[in-house]
């Protein structure tokens, strides 16, 4: 939580700075979301079951950077700015794969604690948890690549046309960002399971950390967008983002309500050993 407050206080503080110190900034914002997304990963899920998240969401996202920027598959023709977020790998800023694994945790977590509360089979969660995680990874992206656009970390040169409001980003980012991400979730699915520890502690570690995140990068970042950072596209990002966020971020709350609502709903026992009387 220490690592989550922080990171959350670096977000703040990004519409207040400029220049170089907002580079720094955004340098710490994303290392403090990933530090605290395996942090978490390691105490709640194993040691194993974090280095798999990180081998599979840091290494697959600068595979695919690497590549993309190579090549402008998957995503379409893309460069970034140099010398702005520190050494880079390839032409790929070293903090971008970080980005990956930061993004996708909190959204897989939120995901898992909808789906592990709901009546559908196993096998069915598996498709919705990789569909509807890679869904929540295009949401988040609506965010993300606008806004670091805004800020001239990285610069279009594909054709292809974008969203309405947002022309500057190609639409085929997005369909990029929903493959590679759902590759990710279905790896993370898969050997999750051999990795994952069975925790024996009185009080095991609760997902509240990365659904915390969650909830702040869906709210938090359709209202910077909306209101607080300055830029024609950002209005536009705000929509997207938030209703594309919100095909997690609604089950999540509504899930989180009711069985809030149905624990202090249930009646009291009676203590044993004791007779009621009228």
């Amino acid at each position: 939580m220490a690592l989550v407050g922080a990171a959350i206080l670096a977000q703040i503080s990004y519409p207040l700075v400029t220049g170089s110190r907002r580079d720094i900034v955004t340098v710490a914002v994303v290392v403090l979301l990933a530090l605290s997304a395996l942090v978490h990963a390691a105490l709640s899920r194993g040691v194993g079951w974090a280095l798999m998240l990180f081998v599979t969401t840091a290494g697959l996202g600068l595979i695919a950077e690497i590549v993309g920027t190579a090549t402008g598959f998957p995503f379409g023709s893309y460069g970034y700015a140099a010398d702005r977020l520190g050494p880079d790998i390839l032409g790929v800023p070293a903090v971008v794969p970080l980005a990956w694994t930061a993004g996708f945790y909190p959204i897989w977590c939120a995901v898992s604690y909808v789906l592990q509360r709901s009546s559908t089979s196993p096998e069915c969660r598996r498709i919705h948890r990789v569909v509807i995680t890679a869904v929540g990874m295009v949401g988040w992206d609506l965010y993300l690549d606008t806004q670091m656009v805004t800020d001239g970390q990285w610069t279009w040169t594909s054709p292809i046309a974008g969203l309405p409001g947002i022309p500057s980003i190609p639409v085929s980012n997005y369909l990029g960002w929903f493959v590679t991400a759902a590759i990710m979730a279905l790896i993370v699915d898969t050997l999750g399971r051999r990795f994952q520890t069975e925790r024996t502690t009185l009080s095991p570690i609760s997902d509240t950390a990365p659904l915390v995140l969650f909830t702040w990068t869906w709210l938090g970042s359709a209202l910077a967008h909306a209101a607080l950072l300055t830029g024609p596209e950002l209005r536009y990002s705000a929509v997207y983002g938030f209703f594309a966020m919100a095909v997690v971020g609604v089950p999540l709350a509504w899930t989180w309500a009711t069985s809030r609502w149905t624990t202090s709903g249930k009646p009291t026992a009676e203590p044993r050993g004791r007779t009621r009387t009228r």
